[in-house]
């Protein structure tokens, strides 16, 4: 076991100049990347940081965000996301609830951080990439470029990294990751999910040094969430590329074009929000996968049928789908092939996933629903929060696991299928309904494009099961309503569908329940 500070210094310039991140038309290869990370490095130390301190990147997707990632590893200080959708009085509690020491950020947020800093004296240093910097701050790109004289770390195991969550009430958490946990549990070094790691970092790094056709990783959610960069440090750490889109957006169009011209092996996506406009655009023959190998999706449902399509388009890539949460990983796989290609979503799992029932005690009989758990590589908690990490990772028969609220029943031969998420869970007269179950169910109907589904206040249900729907052609609410009943319990059904321009969603494909639910009441109070 081993950090990422520790991976990557020991990769250090040895890669010369192959790609290690590209954005447009901008290369950064391995040599420039490991001198101006070194630089920033440095520049973090002289600047007052102390191994431990915390480095936010208020970034949208750039090189400057893994470089400053990187930088911190050298430098032994956190990573921090900070997301960038976030406004002054959300934007402040991160910065202090994190406590960070060195703030990077892009230019257009300066104004908003003008107005915060006399209420942030712990940070040391304020980094901003592109533009004129203010007074306040240093210029990213000319502190990159200075001198690297970074002096030599006593990297271990345990340094941290912290993965800011919104989740789905309250302000956002920190969850306290340890690289090397991390690092392992992410496939400590493997090249392909399942294969074997190397056993010691000498021999990753010969094994790094000597394969030619190394990773190359086209992530097309943002960095700052989970998914985006989890995958992005862990292709890094394998001496790969990271190529990114240069869209404010998602643009399927871009997605393709940039697959187009790099050849990925491998394509990092967040559910149907991002596979179905990419299988739409193919289908409108706005281009193609090329070569790709893999589609990893993790973070939300995917859509058997999208998958379906995919690869009838890539008959020889594997739609990968990871269950994971930034609160653990690895909970199961499901791999769909162009040999099957409509197959269930049925995730297989190791023995260090479990479910356990309302009184904390593991489940092994078929079909009982209860909440998704698992041990092994796991984070030590939420950051200056013991009373919400006492709700998610949780003591069983002296086992610590982490259960950050998924609910899932177990198949005759083991294999888990996901109900959904325990806290948008709809009670409607008396009946337990899983939203993501309602979903799928409204996805598979040709006229749905994309939708939501959630519980509203209802005198005669307790929750009125309802839906807001994105659709590609005119489509009845009784039709919809039909098509779920065909498919699932009857009290499943909504009782609200209402179309919309736009399915509510973060950036990273997420879905913003809150906004949908908003979006309904306007219309039955309009």
């Amino acid at each position: 076991m081993f950090s990422f500070g520790q991976v990557m210094t020991a990769l250090g310039d040895r890669l010369g100049n192959a790609p290690a991140l590209i954005h447009g038309d901008t290369v950064v290869d391995w040599a420039s990347l490991s001198r101006r990370t070194d630089a920033l490095a440095a520049a973090f130390i002289a600047a007052g940081a102390q191994p431990g301190d915390k480095v936010a990147h208020l970034m949208r997707n750039s090189p400057a965000y893994l470089t400053t990632t990187v930088a911190a590893f050298k430098s032994r200080l956190v990573h921090v996301n900070v997301n960038y959708r976030y406004t002054g009085e959300e934007l402040l509690y991160i910065l202090e609830n994190s406590d960070a020491a060195v703030v990077v950020f892009d230019a257009e947020f300066a104004d908003i951080l003008e107005t915060l800093r006399a209420r942030l004296p712990h940070v040391k240093l304020w980094l901003q990439v592109g533009g004129t910097p203010p007074a306040w701050a240093q210029n990213f790109d000319a502190v990159a470029s200075g001198p690297a004289t970074l002096p030599p770390m006593e990297h271990t195991p345990e340094d941290l990294l912290f993965i800011y969550t919104g989740g789905t009430t309250g302000m956002p958490k920190g969850v306290m990751w340890e690289q090397g946990t991390l690092w392992t549990a992410l496939g400590g070094g493997a090249l392909m999910p399942g294969a074997p790691a190397p056993e010691s970092l000498a021999a990753h790094l010969e094994t790094t040094l000597a394969n030619p056709a190394r990773r190359k990783l086209l992530a097309l959610p943002p960095l700052m969430h989970g998914t985006g960069l989890l995958m992005g440090i862990y292709a890094l750490g394998l001496g790969g590329t990271v190529i990114t889109a240069t869209g404010r957006g998602f643009d399927a169009e871009e997605a393709l074009r940039l697959s187009e011209r790099h050849s990925p092996d491998v394509c990092v996506i967040v559910g149907d929000a991002f596979a179905r406009p990419i299988l739409r655009a193919i289908e409108a023959g706005k281009g193609k996968l090329g070569g790709l190998g893999m589609m990893i999706s993790s973070g939300t449902m995917w859509s058997p049928e999208v998958k379906a399509g995919l690869l009838q388009h890539c008959p020889t890539m594997m739609c990968f789908d990871a269950f994971g949460s930034s609160e653990g990983l690895g909970y199961g796989a499901s791999v769909s092939t162009a040999a099957d290609p409509a197959a269930p979503t049925r995730f297989m799992h190791d023995p260090n996933t479990v479910l356990l029932d309302e009184e904390m005690r593991p489940i092994t009989q078929a079909g009982m629903p209860g909440r998704v758990a698992r041990t092994g590589q796991v984070p030590l908690g939420y950051w200056k929060d013991p009373e919400k990490s006492a709700k998610t990772f949780v003591l069983v028969d002296g086992r610590r696991y982490t259960m950050p609220g998924d609910w899932g029943v177990l198949e005759e031969d083991g294999a888990l299928v996901l109900l959904g998420r325990g806290s948008q869970c709809i009670n409607s007269g008396g009946e337990k309904i899983f939203p993501e179950e309602v979903e799928e169910a409204l996805k598979t109907h040709p006229a749905v494009e994309d939708a939501l589904v959630f519980g509203v206040k209802d005198e005669k249900w307790g929750q009125a099961v309802t839906a807001v729907v994105e659709t590609r052609q005119p489509v009845t609410e009784a039709e919809l309503v039909a098509h779920v009943k065909a498919r699932l319990a009857a009290y499943k059904a909504p009782k609200r569908v209402i179309a919309v321009a736009k399915v509510p969603r973060a950036p990273n494909g997420k879905a913003d329940y809150e906004t949908a639910r908003a979006m309904a009441e306007a219309v039955a109070t309009a």
